[in-house]
């Protein structure tokens, strides 16, 4: 049963490796829980079951830590999509984990850098000579200019960016597909590595100049995930303190990201706007970043009205 969830995950709604290989990890936990408790099948399973089964996530026990909000929340997300599954599938009468509430985990605000640190940023991952740097510039520009994230950028191809609409389509979490503008800055780095770099880096493989990956490795492949956050924290040391911020400590696969979403909100653009940018699906997700503004205003306004001061 199991194994058919997964594969329905995979096939059917297209959610990344990452995350099915989380989804086993927390069923087996599931059924190794369920089989320790006497039950020998999702038909025998009850909802006080299922809650037992968070309560025992959230205690740990001598074979595990206990788990964090998040961790547990997601645990629980796998288990009532398993018993979700199994009731469409008409091999349980009940979804008796409907009602099991995943944990609320502590709302952290997301971190964001002001865009003098952000330009440093930039500059710093282009200044190497030769298309590494080309390259560095342009992945940065494209990651703060659409406000995508990591895996979105590593995963374009040359033909999903419109150099003559100057816009770029992203494929986000399953399989979701959105059209994104792309600003004057980043679409000239991208035509500049485009143009003087790529060549030389798809000559390196055997990956054509015309087609293939938008961002290839010094090998001429593909670039990965991993070493697009590697240049992302290499550029962050070369900037240093730049803006009055520490980017070695700031800078994370999502602060382009979350740097952008909060510029566009600190210009006055509509937080529904901002929520097709990023391609969340709710607009709850979106109004985190609210929060940020809001505490910017309360800034500006303590260090700029008369009657403010203290």
């Amino acid at each position: 049963m199991v194994t058919g969830y997964l594969d329905h995950l995979t096939v059917e709604r297209g959610l990344a490796a990452n995350t099915i290989s989380s989804y086993r990890r927390d069923l087996r936990r599931y059924t190794e829980f369920l089989e320790a408790a006497g039950v020998r099948g999702l038909g025998e399973v009850a909802e006080s079951d299922v809650a037992g089964f968070l309560a025992a996530l959230r205690q740990g026990d001598g074979d595990h830590p206990p788990l964090s909000a998040t961790s547990a929340a997601r645990a629980v997300v796998a288990v009532r999509g398993l018993h979700r599954f199994a009731l469409l599938d008409g091999l349980v009468p009940d979804d008796v984990a409907h009602e099991v509430r995943p944990p609320a985990p502590a709302r952290r605000l997301p971190k964001a850098i002001p865009v003098e640190s952000v330009v440093a940023l930039i500059e710093a991952a282009g200044a190497p000579e030769g298309p590494r740097g080309l390259r560095d510039r342009a992945l940065l520009e494209l990651l703060y200019g659409t406000g995508a994230r990591i895996s979105e950028v590593v995963g374009l191809a040359v033909d999903d960016l419109d150099r003559g609409q100057a816009c770029v389509r992203l494929t986000g979490k399953g399989g979701k597909q959105r059209v994104v503008p792309v600003g004057s800055y980043a679409l000239k780095a991208v035509e500049d590595y485009l143009v003087r770099a790529r060549p030389a880096l798809a000559a390196a493989g055997r990956t054509g100049v015309r087609g293939g990956a938008l961002f290839l490795n010094a090998r001429g492949g593909s670039l990965s995930r991993q070493s697009a956050w590697t240049i992302l924290r290499t550029a962050a040391e070369r900037a240093g303190g730049a803006g009055g911020v520490d980017l070695v400590d700031s800078v994370s696969p999502h602060t382009l990201r979350h740097s952008f979403a909060t510029h566009l909100l600190d210009g006055g653009a509509d937080v529904r706007v901002v929520q097709e940018l990023l391609g969340h699906a709710s607009v709850t997700t979106t109004q985190v970043y609210t929060l940020v503004t809001v505490d910017r205003l309360r800034e500006v306004y303590a260090s700029s009205h008369p009657r403010a001061r203290t």
